[in-house]
């Protein structure tokens, strides 16, 4: 195996299970059920976005922190704490307390094979869909198109040979296995504004090249500490690697590669990569 295939069948790997999307699909259909009961008139519309929408979500096993994003939109009219309330108060009296935590701007509810995350919302003729400011510093509105992020990513994965996804689902793991140094969504977002004319050549043609050129992409200066010090890891094994291949060692650059990305089935803790 080379270190090429054995990436892509990481990331090829790193999608959920049709046992995981229907165990999720009856979580949904439960939630939408009893929503609908609680609420009534009082939301527009409710559903499913983010990356698990977009085909990015990393199953448990891969990343701890995987979550389905849930919007519901409610009637405008209060600030974002207002509806936060309201969905606590909902969970409260739907679900275990010890299914349930808020960490704004949404509100947590943890499944035994999934969390879902309600982002409350409300929906205006000029404005469009808003949910809360992600910073958390002030109780306020911002826009947001979930449809527009959808959008960007399959034209972006059609116009780079399909590989922007599993770039995506290979990078979100390399996060995780290193403690979460980047916001996932952050992440993946600047996965996406990757500008391959930088490399100098149009279209990417292999995944390794791909996430080589990402990871050596990745600034230093100017970064806490601990994202700092993964990054300089991360390129010190990329660039070993890259020299082992060169010389025809084929299994050492294999050895060499899973340090930084490592086999599916191991328990990656921050411990682990040091």
């Amino acid at each position: 195996m080379t270190v090429s295939s054995y990436l892509k069948g990481i990331a090829d790997n790193a999608v959920l299970s049709s046992i995981e999307k229907d165990s999720i699909a009856r979580s949904e259909a439960a939630l939408k059920q009893r929503l609908e009961a609680y609420f009534g008139s009082e939301i527009k519309k409710h559903f499913r976005f983010g990356s698990y929408e977009r085909g990015t979500i990393l199953p448990r096993s891969m990343d701890q922190n995987s979550d389905v994003d849930y919007m519901i939109v409610f009637e405008s009219g209060f600030r974002p704490q207002t509806y936060l309330d309201k969905l606590r108060r909902f969970v409260d009296s739907k679900y275990t307390q010890s299914q349930i935590s808020q960490s704004h701007p949404v509100i947590k509810l943890e499944l035994n094979h999934i969390r879902f995350e309600l982002v409350p919302a409300v929906e205006t003729f000029i404005y469009g869909l808003s949910i809360p400011k992600k910073d958390g510093t002030e109780d306020h509105w911002m826009p947001t198109d979930p449809k527009d992020a959808n959008a960007l990513l399959l034209e972006k994965n059609a116009d780079n040979n399909y590989l922007m996804k599993p770039l995506v689902r290979l990078v979100k793991y390399w996060n995780s296995c290193n403690g979460y140094v980047y916001d996932s969504f952050e992440l993946e977002k600047e996965v996406l504004e990757l500008n391959y004319y930088d490399f100098g050549f149009c279209k990417p043609t292999d995944l390794k090249k791909c996430f080589f050129d990402f990871m050596r992409s990745r600034p230093e200066l100017w970064q806490p500490q601990r994202r700092t010090e993964k990054v300089q890891r991360a390129k010190k094994i990329i660039d070993k690697v890259r020299d082992l291949e060169k010389v025809g060692q084929w299994t050492a650059a294999e050895d060499e590669i899973k340090k930084l990305i490592p086999p599916m089935g191991i328990v990656t803790r921050r411990s682990l990569l040091g």
